[in-house]
């Protein structure tokens, strides 16, 4: 029986591993989103079907889920990707950059899931959310609040709905993908404002760079994806990569002494 899924961000980073892993089944139906046009393959598979959606533009967002139900009356699994990093310290960033974040990372999700009601009925939907959602880390307290936020919305959701929706998160660490070269890029010129946190954001910056290179690969985390879409019944939550897992096991830490360690650690690292 043919399988349909929809993934959003699926030409870059993640979305294009799990998508290259998908359309070896040509039993399947995948309905893939894209932003850039120029990032679409020209080998282009007869079982994959290319749709246009912003996730910072609301009208896109739901015009794409309008094509997907003309398409098809149901949807297996739904892959939510697509994202974006929004950095800087809270005191300096404008509260319109603030809103974009959640736009882009939680209510485009959670609308185009809205709009895809209709057609989903025991589905799976897999959330990429990151280990950020445990909020242990300063000066992307806006990629953290927003991937947090998609968590606590997307429980919600299986806890309520009548549909038998089977919700799951998966929080990798640190994954080697264009987002952070990307983050790097669209906040520099608010990274470079902020002088008197020169020190702590030139660090973030040369971090986030080394991130694209030397993060977790992107196929194990595709690899997770598949092993969960073919689970009948998948746990709630996956946590993949040491530095997720040990982030998981830092958040659970009394705030004030959790302060203090990530404190330390920044000026240790700095120092370096």
């Amino acid at each position: 029986m043919e399988k349909v899924y929809v993934i959003t961000g699926s030409t870059s980073g993640i979305g294009k591993a799990i998508l290259e892993k998908l359309c070896n089944n040509e039993d399947s139906v995948i309905y893939a989103g894209y932003r850039n046009e120029q990032k679409i393959p020209s080998d282009n598979r007869k079982n994959v079907k290319y749709f246009y959606i912003d996730m910072n533009n609301r009208e896109s967002v739901i015009k794409a889920a309008e094509f997907i139900k003309t398409e098809t009356n149901h949807v297996d699994t739904i892959i939510n990707v697509a994202g974006s990093v929004v950095a800087g310290p809270i005191e300096k960033i404008d509260t319109q950059r603030l809103r974009e974040q959640f736009d882009v990372n939680t209510f485009s999700h959670i609308e185009f899931t809205q709009n895809l009601m209709p057609v989903l009925d025991n589905s799976k939907i897999i959330n990429i959310s990151s280990m950020s959602s445990f909020g242990i880390f300063p000066f992307i307290s806006p990629y953290c609040a927003s991937k947090r936020a998609l968590d606590i919305f997307f429980n919600a959701l299986e806890l309520e709905n009548h549909k038998n929706l089977k919700i799951i998160s998966v929080k990798p660490g640190v994954i080697a993908t264009p987002i952070w070269e990307k983050s790097v890029n669209a906040n520099l010129q608010y990274l470079e404002s902020c002088t008197e946190y020169a020190q702590e954001l030139d660090f973030i910056k040369r971090n986030a760079l080394k991130n694209s290179a030397k993060g977790l690969s992107v196929s194990k985390v595709a690899d997770l994806i598949i092993k969960i879409d073919k689970n009948k019944n998948p746990k709630s939550s996956y946590t993949i990569g040491k530095d997720a897992k040990f982030a998981q096991i830092m958040s659970i830490l009394p705030q004030g002494l959790l302060n203090k360690i990530i404190k330390f650690g920044m000026k240790y690292r700095m120092n370096l």
